[in-house]
């Protein structure tokens, strides 16, 4: 491949702009994604994986692949988890494994406060495969590239009752004080959701984030129908979201059983993307253990 450096270069502004805020369509189904101070409400252990491929139809977009866990401790009041991801682009690799502490705080009969913070270790590589180099001096600046490791830290907090969600974020908060490590930039997420239980055959979920990265602002609004069936709780859902400026999409999901819930997600770029884009897909599948901990629906006012 000639001129490979070049196009190296190239790629790495899309690389930085297309996809400095990496993330997935379904975080309403596991917020844990965006914000590490998330504690489920229902299960003692959380497990999922997501497949992204972002872009679909452009030659070197996005691929991108999710997993998490996570582990409630009833006894202290504390979560534990892990998350790791692995996003291709072009010729980079970018992999990231974190760890995180969430601890929870009931602030009253209805409210409940959590915090969370989760280190990560971050490593930028590239396919050599995919490159073709003529001229030694080409080749060194190349493999000056070939390999780099970082450090970071995510945090954020969560205010929840019955039927409200509102939480902060802050991922790659230390890239605010390191220069050098720009692969993956610090954003910011502000969001909330509104569910109002009731026992009628229909729920809505109503969500509304803002997210904030290189001076950039996304607005995000969603529209969640969760139906249920007789005494199963969000056995389908069906929803619609809107994201600034030309970004629009659905989002479906459905309980394979007690345990395993699987998500499938499509937004367009109606911008100019939309030539030669047939948009992004997304597959969620997650797994709950059944038994539910001692006192979770207690502790968040289930």
């Amino acid at each position: 491949m000639k001129n490979a450096v070049l196009f190296l270069m190239g790629l790495l502004p899309l690389g930085l702009m297309g996809q400095s805020n990496t993330r997935i369509n379904n975080y309403w189904a596991n917020p844990y994604y965006i914000n590490p101070a998330y504690i489920s409400d229902n299960a003692p252990a959380t497990f999922s994986t997501v497949a992204r491929k972002q872009w679909f139809g452009v030659t070197g977009a996005p691929s991108t692949i999710y997993g998490t866990a996570t582990l409630w401790l009833d006894q202290l009041n504390t979560q534990f988890g892990m998350k790791f991801f692995s996003d291709k682009i072009g010729l980079t690799q970018n992999t990231q494994l974190a760890l995180s502490y969430t601890y929870a705080l009931k602030l009253n009969q209805r409210w409940k406060f959590d915090a969370g913070i989760a280190p990560s270790y971050q490593n930028l590589s590239y396919d050599q495969s995919m490159v073709e180099l003529d001229r030694p001096e080409i080749a060194g600046f190349y493999n000056n590239l070939l390999n780099e490791n970082y450090y970071n830290c995510d945090l954020g907090f969560q205010f929840t009752s019955k039927e409200i969600v509102v939480g902060a974020s802050s991922q790659n908060f230390m890239s605010l004080f390191y220069a050098e490590n720009l692969h993956q930039i610090t954003s910011n997420f502000l969001y909330g959701y509104y569910q109002r239980k009731n026992d009628e055959m229909i729920e809505l979920r109503y969500g509304m984030s803002a997210i904030q990265y290189r001076g950039v602002v996304q607005m995000e609004f969603s529209l969640l129908s969760c139906f249920k069936y007789y005494q199963v709780p969000e056995l389908l859902q069906v929803g619609l979201f809107y994201r600034t400026p030309s970004e629009m999409g659905v989002l479906m999901g459905y309980n394979l059983s007690p345990q395993f819930h699987l998500w499938y997600s499509f937004d367009f770029n109606v911008g100019g993307l939309s030539r030669s884009s047939i948009g992004t897909h997304e597959l969620m599948l997650s797994y709950k253990l059944k038994k539910l901990c001692k006192n979770c629906r207690e502790w968040r006012g289930m």
